[in-house]
């Protein structure tokens, strides 16, 4: 299945790269590639598509990962790494730089949206940790999602009175994959990296967390150190994807549903496939989103919404988990 997914993904990699508002065939794209000129297949292909396609690839295995990991973390398979305040923390640090600081650019505002999304996570993690009746788990949820409505209204009441910061921040929130400059995805890499390595770290952990704390703590596992490794590895991954594209949704939670019916609930598989399956979501929806609207184009995180929970609740059913 893992041959079968690769084939795939660098059959869309190669469809991302072709089409456009000007197709290329696959011998132009492959000229574009690898002829290095001042052809117009090459500064299409270059300039244009080749950013756009790795920025694809690793937002989609960012969330993707992200989504195995807060479900495994919380026992929730319906928790999305939003949940955590990530793209919350992520909008409001947006709007702040588009208001007071003048910041317009994708380049520029990314270090605020990630700055947002890691403090959003840090205040849900301390917020998790106060004693009460409710388990550990069931506190980060409830605590992520109270302060995601809190940043929340604070960006809507921002965007409501600010005409300009609105105009600009609608085409950030969107989620979109187009004009976002061909740094973006070198600038995130190392947050991804670091992300995934964190998350294969874990990965052996979570299979232990998932048969419950106590079960946990019998084989040995720590608690505390697993939790908190596996909410760096969420804020670096879902937040350097948020950050670069905007909040696309229904990738972490549509891609480990899938994978879990597929191939198991090993956590360790899981994170390996969705590392390629996370991408196949991301790069089909983008494609897609360009060939529908022509000459124009729906932005990937509409397209992820419209496609995946058809495919989600058709695979529900045809299993017959609902």
């Amino acid at each position: 299945m893992a041959s079968v997914g690769l084939l795939m993904l660098c059959l869309l990699v190669v469809l991302s790269l072709a089409i456009g508002s000007k197709n290329l065939s696959a011998t132009e794209v492959f000229h574009g590639l690898f002829a290095h000129d001042n052809s117009r297949e090459s500064l299409i292909v270059w300039q244009l598509r080749f950013p756009r396609t790795t920025l694809a690839l690793l937002v989609g295995a960012s969330l993707g990962v992200a989504g195995v990991l807060m479900q495994a973390l919380t026992r929730n398979p319906l928790a999305d790494p939003g949940i955590l305040g990530v793209n919350s923390g992520a909008s409001l640090s947006v709007v702040l730089a588009l208001t007071f600081f003048g910041v317009s650019s994708a380049s520029g505002y990314i270090w605020f949206a990630l700055f947002g999304s890691a403090l959003a996570s840090c205040f849900v993690y301390v917020l998790s940790l106060q004693r009460s009746r409710i388990t550990e788990h069931s506190r980060l949820v409830l605590a992520g999602t109270a302060l995601g409505a809190t940043l929340g209204a604070c960006t809507g009441i921002i965007t409501m009175f600010n005409t300009d910061t609105f105009n600009s921040y609608r085409f950030w929130v969107i989620g979109s994959l187009a004009d976002r400059g061909d740094q973006i995805p070198g600038q995130i890499l190392p947050l991804v990296l670091l992300g995934l390595i964190l998350a294969f770290i874990t990965g052996p952990a979570l299979n232990s967390l998932a048969l419950g704390d106590e079960q946990a703590k019998a084989l040995g596992t720590k608690m505390g150190l697993v939790r908190v490794l596996t909410l760096l590895a969420i804020t670096l991954l879902c937040g350097s994807a948020t950050a670069a594209a905007g909040p696309i949704g229904f990738v972490g939670l549509v891609v480990p549903h899938v994978l879990r019916l597929l191939i198991g609930i090993n956590q360790r598989t899981l994170l390996v496939f969705s590392v390629i399956f996370g991408p196949l979501l991301v790069l089909s929806a983008d494609i897609l989103g360009r060939v529908v609207a022509r000459p124009g184009e729906l932005e990937v995180g509409i397209v992820t919404a419209f496609v995946g929970a058809p495919v989600l609740l058709g695979l529900l059913l045809r299993k017959r988990v609902l």
